[in-house]
């Protein structure tokens, strides 16, 4: 009988596992080889590109597994509050939101994300005051917090119009150490 040299490959590769204790099996020990090492990537960036992708169900598991490194901060808090505004999970949203503003009274994306659930909810009287907290912690720089803020104004002035209007939701976007980039998506 005739050996092809890959045959013959294959019975060497065989005959060496058996020799060495087998395939990726460490010579002085009985374990399965460990856990890559290096750095994972940050779940917040990771997260923040899902949502722009559309992916809220896998940018909430991101934004979870960055809390889960970071801890609960505002960053993270808001992140997951957007995520579930993004399903339709507006009571989850809103206790994520609410906390994140707790946290830090001064970021305008939880306090825009937060008026929108508000509207989205009827509460409009309220809306309107957290839409007027973004835009003063935003001090005015947003076109969407002012569009936000003025769609809240004439609803609360005019409560019987029934027309449909279109918040601006926020995702705060990490560019480097301490750097930080305000982009809007409608919902």
């Amino acid at each position: 009988m005739k050996l092809r040299p890959l045959g013959i490959g294959l019975v060497m590769l065989s005959l060496a596992a058996c020799a060495t204790g087998g395939l990726n099996r460490s010579p002085d020990g009985v374990f399965a080889p460990g856990v890559a090492r290096g750095e994972s990537a940050d779940g917040l960036i990771v997260g923040h590109r899902l949502m722009a992708a559309g992916e809220y169900e896998l940018a909430l598991k991101a934004y979870n597994r960055a809390a889960a490194q970071q801890g609960l901060n505002v960053d993270t808090m808001s992140a997951i509050g957007s995520a579930n505004l993004n399903l339709g999970r507006l009571g989850q949203a809103e206790r994520w939101l609410r906390r994140a503003v707790e946290e830090d009274p001064t970021f305008p994306p939880a306090w825009n994300n937060l008026g929108v659930i508000l509207m989205e909810r009827g509460n409009v009287s309220e809306a309107s005051e957290v839409f007027r907290r973004a835009f003063a912690a935003d001090n005015g720089n947003s076109d969407e917090i002012r569009d936000n803020l003025r769609l809240a104004l004439a609803k609360l002035e005019n409560p019987i119009n029934t027309d449909e209007q279109e918040y601006q939701n926020f995702n705060l976007i990490r560019r480097g150490a301490g750097d930080f980039v305000l982009m809007s998506e409608p919902l």
